[in-house]
């Protein structure tokens, strides 16, 4: 065991990439036999998963927090016979629809809108006759359901979808939330999903961000901003969620959360948005940029040409009170003036730029040490270094090159360090990057350099709030990430997570200069929540962003400084609960274990005994810059990572699973929450679908999305570990927790239909309480009856 467990992790680390994986969330499609008319019928045993989505495309519109949201699927159904069913989708609570129209294949369809009392005895029922518990994460939810007309084997039915629904606006800060988990209506990867999120306010638009999903924001204008995730052959586990906030002011957002189950780490986490006001730009902070450019012989060709491109971008593209130099740097050093020049020196740094050519070897600590001496301690200053090889001119070792610049560079300079191909010192660039508060870009064979550094530069052209410091007032903080904060610059925002212990209410004070002046901005009355009762939901998203970003942070630590056992124990521990897989826990996929505080520890010192035996990694080559660019990735991230299908050959959704903010790993025929210690902690036995079953999803319905994951689950709640065993292994009584109201308001039971013949083609819910909805989809096969 322990040799193949070695060479497991030997392997990971030889892989030397991090292995995202995917958390598929389970639903169902419940079947009955259809009649046999004509023959063949399917066979006695029909499958699960039946119909395939092809695929999933959402179009959104937010006018004045009004959003019409239109979904457009396809269902193909594989098998050799004909599906014909119910078309059923579940409402959240919080939501109100004021349209709602149902089309299938171009034409309206009658709909019946469930309250949640209605919809959850139809889930119960489902989930009894079936013996499958895989709709109880949306008990407590209304539904909406609709006849579908049958599809023929091999054929397809498409269904598009519009609702309308108003947003409400919390301190500024405006959500919303589209169910994307999917997967449990798709036998097969869907092979396209598109979401478009397009937003009109008639007040400036601030921060927008997703929790859940990598997306790319446009911003139109100051009050009209784009949003827009893609994917393709995917199953989706996690709903989309957005925020995006409202006002003159500077955008200051803080989103809490704290996992009510987790007895064992009580902390709370915090995601913190960070946006300029809207009138930053005419008070345009003045900045120098010192642009240093490695001409060496390698450069030559293709790249040279786009890093000269980059260069005129950046240069006609200064702020009138900005100053700045170029500086190209071989075996000699090419400097286009002695001093830092104003942007009425513009033209002519572009006719020398364009002088330039690639020839020679590489001083790389010469050209850093020219840019540091030429920075003003009193205005921020931006040196963009960019290189494409290893130092090999002058000082050539990596540690004396940054030696030399700390001892050299004022606190006031940033360093932005890229690194074009391979055969780049990672450690370096990196390091130089992180001792001067800035970032590391690597440019792939085959990337555009130019558009990379010059979106890059777009992004930070205008500096509003420079040397960002933080004051939590009474509640503790810790483990924040980013760290150093960076600069604020307009157009842009900078989202900060860390953890929290107490909570209560506070006053944060955000710091920073502007003009070489000290500012403070005080936000009062600012809540860290003390407990939540729902472990779902966009905030429990949280815990794993936190955690990537450590994970991320402590992987950069062990490449840049050599491993030590107390960050392998971090990583490892961290890995574990939240489920973010890294090079020493692929085992998590493999060789799936009960993971009790003896197993954890075990493991660490394996992962630690094979780090210290293995040879030196190399800073430059491929392995060396996909490395960089991974763990820059997590430390970075603005939501948890995509998730990878499969790690050496293994599903990981069959083996680990993500439900809001806990993690489960599929070890013995039972789904065990990672918070559970087997080997310190007794279960509470509740037999499989018994009244006891129903009734403890009553009184803590945030265990039903973790008992919709099977039969046999083991998962945490209030510091009791709940053990669901099969229903025919006795389990005495057990005493059901206090039911907690959980009201949502009432809702309705109405009929939807098509209007008359000459009126609105939409079927409209004018009062229709409940939804955001909809991608979550259940296809009930009709019965013989």
């Amino acid at each position: 065991m322990k040799t193949k467990f070695a060479l497991t992790i030997l392997i990971s680390l030889l892989g030397a990439f991090i292995f995202p994986f995917p958390a598929r969330a389970d639903g169902i499609i419940i079947p009955n036999p259809p009649v046999c008319d004509p023959w063949p019928c399917p066979p006695e045993v029909i499958p699960i998963t039946q119909l395939v989505i092809k695929f999933h495309h959402v179009d959104v519109t937010i006018q004045d927090q009004i959003a019409t949201t239109h979904v457009d699927q396809v269902f193909y159904n594989p098998n050799s016979w004909e599906v014909e069913g119910t078309y059923i989708f579940p409402i959240p609570p919080e939501a109100v629809v004021t349209n709602f129209t149902l089309w299938i294949d171009g034409q309206p369809v009658q709909g019946r809108v469930l309250d949640a009392e209605e919809a959850r005895t139809t889930y119960e029922e489902i989930v009894r006759q079936m013996r499958d518990p895989a709709l109880l994460e949306y008990v407590g939810r209304g539904a909406v359901q609709a006849s579908i007309y049958p599809i023929p084997p091999n054929g397809e039915r498409r269904i598009e979808i519009e609702y309308a629904q108003t947003l409400t606006a919390e301190n500024g800060l405006v959500r919303y939330v589209y169910p994307l988990n999917t997967e449990k209506f798709s036998a097969w990867p869907l092979d396209s999903v598109r979401i478009r999120v397009e937003v009109n306010e008639g007040v400036p638009i601030r921060a927008v961000y997703s929790p859940s999903h990598p997306v790319a924001v446009n911003r139109d204008s100051e009050n009209h901003v784009t949003i827009g995730y893609e994917e393709d052959n995917v199953l989706p586990d996690t709903d989309f969620a957005l925020y995006y906030s409202l006002g003159e002011s500077q955008a200051f957002h803080l989103l809490t959360y704290r996992d009510p189950g987790d007895q064992t780490d009580p902390d709370g986490f915090f995601v913190l948005l960070l946006a300029p006001r809207p009138d930053t730009e005419e008070r345009i902070i003045p900045k120098d940029v010192i642009l240093v450019l490695d001409s060496s012989g390698s450069m030559d060709g293709e790249k040279f040409f786009q890093a000269q491109e980059a260069l005129r971008y950046i240069l006609l593209h200064l702020n009138p009170e900005d100053r700045f130099n170029v500086i190209a740097f071989s075996t000699g050093l090419y400097t286009y003036a002695s001093r830092l020049r104003t942007t009425a020196d513009v033209q002519e740094a572009l006719a020398w730029v364009d002088s330039l050519s690639a020839m020679g070897s590489t001083d790389i600590n010469r050209a850093l040490l020219e840019a540091a001496a030429m920075a003003d301690r009193e205005r921020p200053t931006y040196l963009i270094f960019l290189t494409d090889g290893l130092p090999t001119e002058g000082v050539t070792d990596s540690q004396q090159i940054l030696n030399n610049l700390e001892s050299a560079a004022p606190s006031n300079l940033r360093l932005f360090a890229f690194g074009v191909g391979y055969d780049v010192d990672t450690f370096l660039l990196d390091s130089l990057a992180q001792g001067h508060h800035g970032t590391s870009t690597y440019v792939l064979p085959g990337e555009n350099l130019d558009e990379t550094l010059s979106a890059f530069y777009a992004k930070i052209s205008t500096p509003v709030l420079t040397d960002l410091t933080l004051d939590f007032g009474n509640v503790v903080v810790y483990d924040v990430f980013p760290a150093p904060l960076p600069d604020l610059f307009a157009g842009s925002q900078i989202v900060v997570v860390g953890r929290y212990r107490q909570g209560g209410e506070t006053d944060v004070t955000l710091g920073g200069i502007v003009n070489g002046v000290k500012q403070n901005f005080r936000y009062p009355n600012q809540t860290f929540v003390l407990d939540n009762r729902s472990t779902t939901g966009p905030h429990a998203l949280f815990p794993r962003l936190w955690a990537t970003r450590k994970i991320g942070y402590l992987l950069s630590e062990i490449r840049l400084n050599g491993p030590d056992q107390e960050t392998i124990d971090q990583i490892v521990r961290l890995s574990i609960r939240y489920g973010v897989v890294t090079p020493y826990t692929s085992y998590l996929v493999t060789e799936p274990m009960p993971l009790g505080s003896t197993t954890q520890e075990h493991i660490i010192e394996n992962v630690f005994e094979e780090m210290l035996a293995l040879p030196t990694a190399l800073a430059y080559g491929q392995e060396a810059v996909e490395k960089a660019i991974g763990q820059g990735a997590m430390a970075e991230a603005e939501a948890p990572l995509p998730s990878a299908q499969e790690v050496d050959g293994v599903v990981v959704a069959d083996v680990v699973r993500n439900v809001g903010a806990r993690t489960f790993v599929y070890y013995d025929g039972v789904w065990m929450d990672t918070t559970f210690d087997p080997e310190s902690m007794d279960t509470v036995k509740v037999a499989f679908l018994s009244d006891d079953y129903f009734a403890l999803l009553d009184a803590r319905p945030e265990l039903a999305a973790a008992f919709a994951l099977g039969g046999r689950v083991i998962a945490m709640s209030d510091g009791i570990a709940y053990e669901v065993v099969p229903s025919d292994v006795d389990a005495d009584p057990i005493e059901i927790p206090e039911i907690e109201d959980s009201s949502d308001g009432p809702s309705t039971g109405k009929d939807v239909s098509q209007q008359e013949e000459g009126g609105d083609n939409f079927a409209c819910l004018p009062n229709l309480l409940s939804v955001t909805l909809l991608p979550v989809v259940l296809l009930l096969w009709r019965s013989r009856s």
